[in-house]
């Protein structure tokens, strides 16, 4: 016990200081405001938190500054900082990356903003946003995704700020690191405290490293604390007074719990049957009636209430829910999915898609260099912020039923929003005659009432010669198959179909699609071991505060908190095992995901034709 004390001591001293490294990086990278005597531009206004002054002097050089950096959005930090703000500060920036990209959160050092008055307008901002730090925190993350690649920071001489108090530090570190922080600060205290008694020469020597951990990272940057020394002496007492104990009030709350939960409950108050339609006894894709119960689960990450049914044909190995959801079921498991409650998980989450979305481009341009592109189920358009960033040739359009695909249009993210459901819209662009180099369906054909009339929807919009490509899970996985409703793509409710790629062959050359490469190994995404952890640490901790379920205890909170907590080191080892295993991972039968590029032809080669070809569909994927 003693000697793996003092190997774990050592391994946090020694993270420690690699972190104090990389952490030096960043504050090299933090520039200062150069002196301007130009007037302040018109297009700028300023966003100044209360208590907090900026001189004359200083909005003419941040003026100045984003006029010849060409910046929509610049927040400006304010000259020795207390460290404890500064390590936050460097903790959630890169500045060395972090204009030009387009997936970084936004962050604010929460004193002061200069933004262009088209971007705030566009964000819809108001007075409130700005009034505490958590608002400040909020907003800019706001800004920088209407900003993608306008937004930046920089030291500002002549700015004076006003010290966070102790419970607006929490709040801040909550919005940063999560709301279980203040849980994984007492962890950490524990986990200190045992190892300071088992090991206590080592460990007072990794705790030597995190206490000037700020000072090797800030000595001879613009981002010098003010209170260096202090910090270095104090620096696990102050670290604990800012994460634990009480917050200060959670300025934007919109709607309130109160109002969420009155929703809720109004729209569970008949019960869940209108939600399901009647089971169905054939098959939707061929008709055929053998049909074998395979999986049944729960809401696997709203955790609403519900069961639902997989049902697989045994003649075509198709896989669909049944009973399916209806409409008012779609409405009622998608609310707060994508959007509101929901809208920061996902959000974070499609960050960790950049490598999928480069090699999706990748695909589509071995074989053409479009001038439009439709992203069918486009969400928010975070595919088309990436993508527009390596075609900035290409006008990408977004196609979604939810309100997040206009807001793509405000952000600018997509040229222009198309909300409806996709065979209405193509029925409507078809008859205007307007269509497009390529279309894209990325994990969207699974979440839709009826896939045939999705590929008919393509087959009218995609240009003769143009090119579709298609990503969905792979019904195929032996991962999937093993794990059941651990298994994240099975997705229940929300995703209703799961077509194999030999039935996704067919269906695409019976609507005049010649399948000219498919991805099924290279598709993979490294998630598999990561998620089914998620999953079985959220079932032992029981549903969180959610507005679609009863009220609980200070008990149950309390184990809610303390398992996510305690068992994120497991969520963080299922993460290492998905990378160690990723190449593995990358064959057909145990990737979780295919990907299938497309040529629309002139004419239509039938259902023979389909029969006869469909061995060069087998015998790609084997390759890949």
């Amino acid at each position: 016990m003693i000697f793996v004390a003092n190997v774990l001591a050592g391994l946090l001293g020694i993270a420690w200081l690699l972190s104090a490294i990389r952490l030096r990086a960043r504050a090299k990278a933090a520039r200062t405001l150069p002196d301007s005597h130009e007037p302040c531009a018109e297009q700028y206004v300023f966003l100044v938190r209360p208590g907090v002054s900026l001189t004359e002097d200083a909005q003419r050089a941040a003026s100045a500054y984003a006029h010849q950096e060409g910046l929509e959005v610049l927040d400006l930090i304010a000259p020795r900082l207390s460290a404890w703000r500064v390590g936050l500060l460097l903790h959630a920036v890169d500045p060395q990356s972090f204009r030009a990209s387009r997936v970084a959160t936004g962050y604010t050092a929460g004193d002061a903003m200069l933004v262009d008055r088209d971007v705030l307008a566009r964000t819809r901002a108001s007075e409130q946003d700005v009034a505490t730090i958590d608002g400040f925190l909020r907003l800019s993350r706001t800004l920088k995704r209407h900003a993608v690649t306008r937004t930046d920071l920089v030291v500002a001489p002549g700015l004076t700020t006003r010290e966070l108090t102790f419970p607006e530090r929490r709040r801040a570190a909550r919005i940063v690191h999560g709301r279980f922080v203040s849980l994984t600060a007492l962890l950490q205290l524990g986990l200190l405290t045992t190892l300071f008694y088992l090991a206590p020469w080592i460990s007072a020597l990794a705790l030597v490293v995190l206490h000037v951990k700020l000072l090797i990272a800030t000595a001879g940057t613009a981002l010098v604390p003010r209170d260096s020394l202090r910090y270095a002496l104090m620096r696990i007492a102050i670290d604990a007074l800012s994460v634990l104990g009480p917050v200060a009030p959670d300025s934007l709350v919109r709607p309130s719990k109160q109002e969420l939960r009155a929703t809720y409950s109004s729209l569970l108050a008949s019960g869940l049957d209108s939600f399901f339609e009647p089971p169905r006894e054939d098959c939707p894709l061929c008709g055929a009636r053998e049909l074998t119960r395979m999986l049944e689960s729960g809401d696997a990450l709203q955790r609403k209430p519900g069961r639902f049914v997989l049902t697989r044909c045994t003649a075509c190995g198709h896989i669909f829910q049944n009973p399916r959801l209806t409409v008012a079921g779609l409405d009622f498991y998608y609310r707060d999915a994508y959007d509101g409650l929901g809208g920061q998980m996902f959000d974070d989450l499609f960050k960790l898609q950049t490598k999928d979305f480069e090699r999706r481009v990748a695909m589509v341009c071995a074989y053409a260099s479009p001038a439009t592109w439709l992203d069918v189920g486009a969400g928010h358009g975070h595919f088309c912020c990436y993508a527009s960033g390596l075609l900035p040739e290409t006008k990408f359009d977004g196609l979604d039923l939810n309100e997040g695909i206009e807001e793509a249009e405000r952000r600018r993210w997509v040229r222009r929003a198309l909300r409806g459901l996709f065979p209405q819209v193509a029925t409507t662009l078809s008859a205007q005659r307007e269509s497009y180099d390529v279309v894209s369906m990325s994990h969207y054909l699974e979440h839709t009432l009826d896939p045939r009339a999705e590929i008919d929807a393509a087959s009218a919009v995609v240009r003769e010669g143009g090119l579709l490509m298609i990503e969905v899970p792979d019904p195929e996985s032996r991962i999937g198959r093993f794990f059941k409703s651990l298994w994240l793509p099975w997705m229940q409710p929300q995703h209703l179909h799961f077509v194999s790629s030999r039935n996704l062959d067919t269906l695409l050359r019976e609507r005049s699609f010649e399948p000219l490469e498919w991805h099924r190994g290279a598709a993979h995404m490294p998630h598999d071991f990561t998620f089914i952890a998620v999953i079985a640490v959220g079932r032992l901790a029981l549903p969180g505060e959610h507005p679609w379920l009863p009220l609980h205890g200070i008990l149950r909170r309390l184990w809610h908190s303390t398992i996510w907590a305690a068992l994120a080191p497991v969520i963080a080892l299922a993460w290492l095992l998905d990378q160690l295993v990723q190449p593995l991972m990358r064959r057909p039968g145990w990737s979780n995901t295919y990907r299938v590029l497309a040529r629309r032809n002139t004419t239509d080669r039938g259902d023979k034709h389909a029969d006869d070809t469909s061995h060069v569909c087998n015998e790609r994927t084997q390759i890949l």
